[in-house]
Formats: structure tokens, sequence, C-alpha cells
């Protein structure tokens, strides 16, 4: 239907570059045709439906008109009752009619809103991976991480087998492997976007499944190697980690993301647009507004994703250097696959095939 194509549209404009670098331009507008053409039939397949109907329901109307105007008159002649009697009820039946008719056309006009509604309703049903808790314990003071014999699985296929980490306070850990290993779900679970299959994930001491929410998103910060970049400012997209920061503490973080010198060269600073879905800014400009966040979130536990893998060497460098002496009692957890990272862990242990090594 309409929101099928609604959704076609926006993805061909998410994905145009794409389409034209491998000429598929002319399959996807010949698709898009298709679709429109489609649209197009069933709305005039319904339209016709609801001519048709609105056809006979005005022609029985007339009917109906023209036989309370015929009765009356028989009646009104024959003296068996008053022309204002006949009048009064000729009017009645002929002013019934409006609102009926309005009724009934209801159901054809509000198509598109019936059916907008039920994909809203099919969103609202849509229940979250893991429960928010907010009867259960806070976190405190950071005293470390573990995960304890951890099995995890995704639509049936096995991620993680048997997976122990102890996560020391203050230390710097670097998970490494190959990709689809499980070094990102092993930091989903720290984060309890989901719940391990069998075994214990806990952070402080306390299983997170029994740790509150909100408690646990204070005391972590959590950056993947893909950055959403909200409509706005680069400086309201760093801001929302904390939008209470101080103008200092902006500049600090985004000196400790390698993020001031572009800052510098705009001509608007902090203020620039990032433009629709940050398309304005190169996968390395959002990564480093993604670190940026993290360091104003300020969080003494951190996980960072593949955090410089849209990066050269030299703002590599630059974020693990600031990383590195920035960090202070902080406890990161670095997923990457470049050997370069690994200079500033404490310990290093390799994902491979779900398990850990």
């Amino acid at each position: 239907g309409l929101g099928g194509m609604n959704a076609f549209v926006l993805d061909s404009l998410r994905g145009l570059r794409e389409t034209l670098q491998f000429g598929r331009a002319a399959e996807r507008s010949r698709e898009l045709d298709e679709r429109m053409d489609e649209l197009a039939r069933a709305e005039a397949r319904l339209k016709g439906r609801g001519a048709l109907a609105m056809s006979l329901t005005n022609g029985l109307v007339l009917a109906l008109d023209v036989a309370m105007v015929l009765a009356s008159g028989a009646l009104c002649l024959s003296g068996a009752i008053a022309p204002d009697g006949a009048l009064v009820a000729t009017a009645a039946l002929m002013s019934s009619f409006g609102p009926v008719i309005a009724v009934a056309n209801l159901g054809s006009t509000l198509q598109q809103t019936l059916a907008s509604g039920g994909r809203v309703l099919e969103l609202l049903d849509e229940r979250p991976q893991t429960e928010e808790v907010d009867d259960g314990a806070d976190l405190g003071t950071f005293s470390g991480a573990a995960v304890r014999r951890v099995d995890f699985s995704y639509g049936g296929y096995p991620v993680l087998d048997d997976v122990s980490l102890r996560i020391e306070p203050g230390s710097v850990v670097h998970l490494s492997g190959r990709s689809g290993s499980g070094k990102s779900t092993l930091c989903k679970l720290l984060m309890r976007f989901w719940d391990a299959t069998r075994g214990v994930v806990e952070v402080s001491g306390t299983d997170v499944r029994r740790a509150n929410t909100a408690s646990l998103r204070e005391t972590q910060g959590y950056m993947t190697q893909e950055t959403h970049l909200f409509a706005g400012t680069i400086g309201e997209n760093i801001l929302l980690a904390k939008p209470s920061a101080s103008p200092e503490e902006l500049a600090e973080a985004c000196r400790k993301a390698a993020l001031s010198g572009l800052i510098e060269r705009l001509p608007r600073g902090l203020d620039t647009p990032v433009g629709e879905l940050g398309e304005t800014l190169s996968g390395g400009e959002r990564q480093r507004i993604g670190l940026a966040r993290v360091f104003l979130h300020d969080a003494p536990f951190v996980l960072l994703d593949e955090p410089t893998s849209n990066l050269d060497s030299l703002n590599e460098a630059a974020v693990l250097r600031a990383l590195s002496e920035g960090r202070g009692d902080k406890t990161v957890v670095l997923v990457s696959h470049r050997a370069s990272t690994a200079a500033i862990a404490d310990v290093e242990y390799t994902v491979d095939r779900g398990r850990l090594g």
C-alpha cells in the first residue's frame, strides 16, 4: 500500500549513490513505476467501489424521496392527513438521509487513516528485547564487570559458547577477532541490549538483569562504528550525551575525540548543521562525534566497538592517545580488529567462533 511505497522511496533516496554506482538506476526506476502503477490500480478499484456505493445510495435516497412525496400527496388529497402534517413528515424524512449517508461514507474516506493507524498499533505492540528494570538495584561505584559461562543464540543461531571474562576496574581490555566472531555481541550483553541464553553477566557485582536500567546506563558509555546523527547542529548532536554540559566540558570532549581541528575549520563551528542523516560529514567525522559523546557522558565503564575503523592513522593515533591519557580511572573495553588499538590495552582477548581465547 501507500506505506510500502513511502518506505521504498525513502530506501531509494538513501541508497541513491550505490544505485548510480552499480548502474541500477533504470531498474530501480522501473520498479518504482511498477509500484506506482499497482498503487494507482488499487486506488482506482477502491474509488470505483466507493463511487458505485455512493451512486446506489443516492439513487435509493432519491427513490424514497419521490415515494414519500407521492404518498404524502395521496394521503393529503384523500383527507387522511392535513397539508402541514404531510409537509413536516416529508421534510423530516428528507433531512434524515444526510447524517446517515455521511456515516455510511465514513469508511471509504478513512481508509488511509485506518491503514496508518493499523501500522502505528503494530509498532506499539512491539515488545523490547529486554524489559527496563526500575525496581532493582542501583550499581553505585563501578567495581568491575564479569561474564560467567555465558551462552548466547540469536534467531536459533549460536553466537557465544561458554564465555567467561573478568574486567578489572581501571583496566583497558582489547577484544580482537574476525568479523562475526561475537565481539560486538559481548558488548551488547554487557549493555543488556540482549539477555544471555545461559550464564550471568555482571556489572559492579550485580546481575544486569536485576540492575536498574537507568543506573546501568549512567555507569556505561557505549559507541559503535556507525554513529547516528540527528537533524541539528554538531554541538546539539554531541550534547545528546549530556544536555547540561558547560561549553568548557563540550570543548574538552571535542579535543579528546580529535574533533577540535574540524570544528575550527568550519565557519559556524559547533553551530554547523550536520545535514539530513549526517550526509554532509565523512564517516570518520561522524565517528569522532560519537567519540565526543562518549567522552562527554563521562561514564566509568566505556565500551567502544571499532571506535577508529573510519579514521586514518593520524586521527586514530590522536584518539588512542586521548583515550590513554584522558581516561583517568575509567575502565575501557576496546573491540577492534586493528593491531594498533592493542597498544594501549592492558590485556587482550581473542574471540573466535563464539569462544574466548
